[in-house]
């Protein structure tokens, strides 16, 4: 394991990060919905050769608290916010996949001051458009449903094996880490219902529920968007649309690769990326 597990109290919330190296400018890393800081963990040691990286479990998931909370947009965004302030960090890159993508978003439109470049990996919040998979979960039984299946040992096997074929563009090269993290996660007390709450603050049965297309005009910070060409959840095309309207915004679209490149293709990832932060910081 070449990265460190840590655990800080945020406003009065106990959360998990994991961290890696201590040179160089800082980086926080912010996954998706289902998942946790682990999902970056293909990505994080090369990253920590030139930043000071933390990867975090934003509330709800993975070794953070599951508080009783509205888990909108805006409540990981003041999270974020506080998270930094536990850190001491003033100013920082953050890089956010899908849901996490939408808070580095929300933080470097309301506190553009602390936000050093910004990373939007298959980001929400760029268009309505988002696969039925999710939108379904607004349908009140349906939801329920889902959770209580989903905590039973077939139940989280097969949540793990579903989200391989949402996910990936290559389902059968998933890592197998990957699957077990998933399984474990479903099982973990309180983690499927706050998932199931945070879908629901984003998504529902008409898309998503917040989309800032008209905002990116008002980002000062240079931007990257991160795209798989074979996205199930969100599709490409939002990327596309999203980099004409920034300041200073570059595109970098991976081949034959879903929703997770920096699970799916991470040596592909951490070089587009990488090349991006070196210049921009």
């Amino acid at each position: 394991m070449n990265f460190e597990e840590r655990h800080i109290d945020v406003g009065g919330l106990p959360a998990r990060y994991l961290t890696a190296g201590t040179m160089g400018p800082p980086l926080v890393l912010l996954h998706g919905v289902g998942d946790n800081a682990l999902d970056w963990q293909w990505v994080l040691p090369n990253l920590a050769h030139s930043h000071h990286v933390y990867a975090l479990d934003l509330p709800g998931s993975g070794g953070s608290v599951k508080p009783n909370a509205d888990y909108s947009p805006a409540f990981f965004t003041q999270f974020l916010s506080a998270f930094l302030d536990a850190l001491e960090v003033e100013r920082a890159a953050v890089v956010g996949n899908s849901l996490g993508g939408l808070v580095g978003l929300r933080l470097a439109l309301s506190e553009p001051e602390r936000v050093t470049a910004l990373g939007l990996v298959a980001s929400a919040g760029l268009g309505r458009e988002v696969t039925y998979a999710l939108r379904s979960l607004a349908l009140p039984g349906y939801g329920r449903l889902a959770v209580a299946w989903g905590k039973r040992p077939p139940g989280a096997a097969q949540r793990a094996l579903g989200r391989t074929t949402l996910l990936f563009a290559r389902p059968w090269r998933v890592p197998r880490e990957w699957l077990k993290e998933q399984y474990r996660l479903a099982r973990l007390p309180g983690f499927l219902e706050a998932q199931l709450a945070t879908v629901r603050a984003q998504v529902g049965l008409k898309g998503q529920r917040e989309v800032l297309l008209d905002r990116l005009a008002q980002l000062e910070v240079p931007t990257i968007l991160v795209w798989g060409t074979r996205d199930r959840v969100l599709p490409y095309s939002q990327a596309k649309e999203a980099v004409s309207r920034l300041q200073e915004g570059y595109l970098e679209l991976i081949s034959d690769c879903g929703h997770s490149p920096h699970v799916e293709q991470p040596e592909r990832f951490v070089s587009g990326l990488g090349r991006f932060l070196e210049e921009k910081i």
